[in-house]
């Protein structure tokens, strides 16, 4: 019974991944926004993942796992009834926050259940095997879930389905579940995760904002400004603190860096060109949007059957050339699709967007595979929820970036499909260039004894949590 309520809830959060894309075209018409207000959407979300992941599974280590995932659950179920509700842009921004701050808890609670529940290794990784193909499967089930419940009933029904299996998870989880903790869990890094928040949350104001607002107005250069001063403060506090929510002294090893500041690249095109897909096929191509949905298909498909297979390519090739292949083809799909236009029909399109998903489920797990093999097996599960964290800073930058990409083409004078087109080559341009620099500079050596095992058990989110429960199972 614990496993099937870990994977369901792990489900919940993944599914809310990708279901939430389908219905942005809906959003925009039933809410009268403009794509700033389906930014925000977007990264509200995303942010709060993004900064609270870590200090999430901490929490969980120190107050109690069963705690932690049931108090995820029950706030993140609240906030899905309240975006459902939302009246408003600023109401839904305000629910996607907080939708974050559950998912931030349930999804490192319900790995760390998992592994105390699991202590032989050989059912571990059979555990966290299930555990990341429901992730797979959520991913895959957004789009076309997200599709026909916005066609259907709109899109406050995407946010709905989340309170049946929340309710379920809490009732069967408070009976079920067995409490467990780690008397030696660090203390919580207050200031690291107040200041990293206000810091990455203040620049993609200015990504987001700057396209509406100007970018060279005070508003905006203030957030730059401000932005600057609180990143530069939290390296600060990180720097003299005895137990950091992000250790920098890690970042000493070349492969550690190296490996991250891809994982930067690869949030940033996936997440990023992610948000425009449907939109491109509602608004340009004039599809349905139940039909957009199921188009967007080839991307995730891709990536759920591709992923499982990427740690034991990288076990028998190196993470090098694994990596660069990968980042190769994502940004070959990208320049792809940025040349796609209203009347190219979708027996040219889908292929570009599998290729795209080809590339980037090769490079997940093996760049979490290397920032786990620069550090010690000790530090293995750290390293693991860095690369997570990352991966989803890239994300949040990547909605904001290549949004101003497109508002500021429009400003320009340029249609919509100009500036998706110029988005979609900008993202596969830095794609290509990354793929260039590990080529160069990521280390090419096997990963360290089980990392084989643990990339077998990876799903397509694998940089999420799973290496960090199979690192500890070493």
């Amino acid at each position: 019974m614990l496993l099937t309520v870990t994977c369901l809830g792990q489900f919940m959060v993944l599914l809310d991944n990708t279901i939430v894309g389908a219905a942005l075209p809906d959003m925009q018409h039933r809410l009268h926004t403009q794509l700033t207000g389906l930014q925000w959407i977007v990264d509200a979300y995303v942010l709060l993942v993004a900064m609270l992941l870590l200090s999430g599974g901490v929490f969980a280590d120190r107050f109690g796992r069963k705690r932690v995932y049931l108090t995820g659950v029950a706030v993140f179920t609240t906030a899905s009834v309240l975006c459902s509700l939302a009246p408003s842009v600023g109401w839904l921004v305000a629910g996607r926050a907080l939708q974050g701050i559950g998912a931030a808890a349930l999804s490192p609670a319900s790995l760390a259940l998992l592994v105390a529940a699991y202590p032989v290794p050989q059912e571990r990784v059979k555990a966290i095997g299930l555990w990341a193909g429901f992730s797979g499967i959520g991913l895959a089930a957004g789009p076309v879930a997200g599709g026909a419940l916005t066609d259907a009933f709109g899109w406050p029904a995407i946010f709905l389905v989340n309170l049946p299996i929340g309710v379920v998870l809490l009732l069967v989880g408070l009976r079920s579940l067995e409490e467990t903790r780690n008397p030696g869990a660090p203390a919580i890094d207050v200031p690291g995760t107040v200041l990293s928040v206000l810091g990455v949350g203040t620049m993609t104001y200015g990504l987001i904002e700057g396209g509406a607002r100007g970018w060279t107005s005070p508003l905006i250069l203030g957030s730059f400004t401000a932005a600057v001063i609180l990143l530069a403060a939290f390296v600060a506090v990180e720097a003299r603190r005895s137990a950091p929510m992000m250790p920098l002294r890690l970042f000493r090893q070349r492969l550690f860096t190296v490996s991250n500041t891809a994982m930067v690249v690869v949030g940033a095109a996936l997440m990023g060109s992610s948000f425009f897909f449907s939109q491109f096929f509602v608004y340009v191509q004039g599809s349905s949007i139940l039909r957009a949905g199921l188009q967007t298909l080839p991307l995730s498909v891709a990536m759920v059957v591709v992923s499982p297979y990427a740690g034991r390519l990288a076990a028998r090739y190196g993470f090098r050339i694994v990596v660069t292949t990968g980042l190769a083809l994502a940004g070959l799909g990208l320049l792809a699709l940025g040349m796609v236009h209203a009347d190219t029909g979708y027996g040219n399109v889908w292929w570009r967007l599998g290729v795209v998903g080809i590339g980037f489920a090769l490079t997940m797990s093996p760049l979490t595979g290397a920032a786990i093999q620069a550090v010690s097996p000790q530090e293995g599960g750290l390293a693991s929820g860095i690369s997570s964290t990352t991966r989803q800073i890239g994300a949040v930058l990547g909605v904001a970036v290549l949004g101003a990409v497109v508002r500021t083409r429009q400003s320009d004078g340029a249609s919509f499909e100009a500036g998706l087109d110029s988005a979609f080559l900008a993202a596969g341009t830095v794609t290509l260039a990354t793929a260039v620099f590990t080529g160069l500079w990521l280390t090419k050596s096997k990963p360290a004894q089980g990392s084989a095992a643990l990339q077998r058990s990876a799903g397509p989110d694998a940089v999420t949590t799973p290496n960090k429960a199979s690192t500890n199972s070493r």
